[in-house]
């Protein structure tokens, strides 16, 4: 008998709810007007986050959606970002709660990680197939709810693998010929 983690998609600007478990941001670029403080993160994962290619054709048009989910999900077959989302599976292991600024979470690339967060894993779907589910817009939890209990760790010593780096570091402008 399997059961499916808890993972819920919540926007970074809302209040921590006692259910949120482990929160991960899954943005590439920090948000606009909140401090890390007041974040609340156990996690910042970059790595997992679409390309800036991606994101910016997306622009979270809702007709562009499944194109959108579609394309993601081939780009976390990638080692770095499938790194990331092996991390993520283990965390959701425990209640997990994706964070984006997104407006519109519920067709953020987090929702295309919570569905695959609490999907069982398959290596034959077809890359052009949309989502079997369009997450629904609230409250965006993708599995049953929890009995209430908040399982949120004091913090979390693990983090999301770091970036792997194939290409040589930049020069500096001290490093400029002169």
């Amino acid at each position: 008998m399997s059961v499916h983690p808890t993972v819920q998609v919540r926007r970074i600007y809302a209040e921590p709810a006692s259910d949120d478990g482990v929160r991960v941001l899954v943005d590439r670029l920090w948000p606009r007007g909140i401090s890390k403080s007041k974040a609340h993160l156990d996690e910042w994962c970059q790595q997992v986050a679409p390309s800036t290619q991606l994101r910016t054709w997306y622009r979270h048009d809702p007709a562009k959606f499944f194109e959108f989910a579609s394309r993601y999900r081939e780009e976390l077959g990638e080692p770095e970002r499938a790194d990331a989302l092996a991390h993520l599976r283990d965390l959701a292991q425990q209640p997990l709660t994706l964070l984006t600024a997104s407006k519109l979470p519920a067709i953020s690339e987090a929702a295309v990680l919570a569905d695959l967060l609490t999907s069982q894993p398959t290596t034959t779907t077809p890359p052009n197939r949309p989502p079997e589910r369009l997450p629904a817009a609230a409250p965006n939890t993708f599995s049953p709810a929890s009995n209430g209990q908040s399982t949120r760790p004091a913090s979390t010593s693990t983090n999301c693998p770091p970036p792997r780096s194939t290409a040589p570091p930049r020069p500096s402008r001290n490093d400029a010929p002169q």
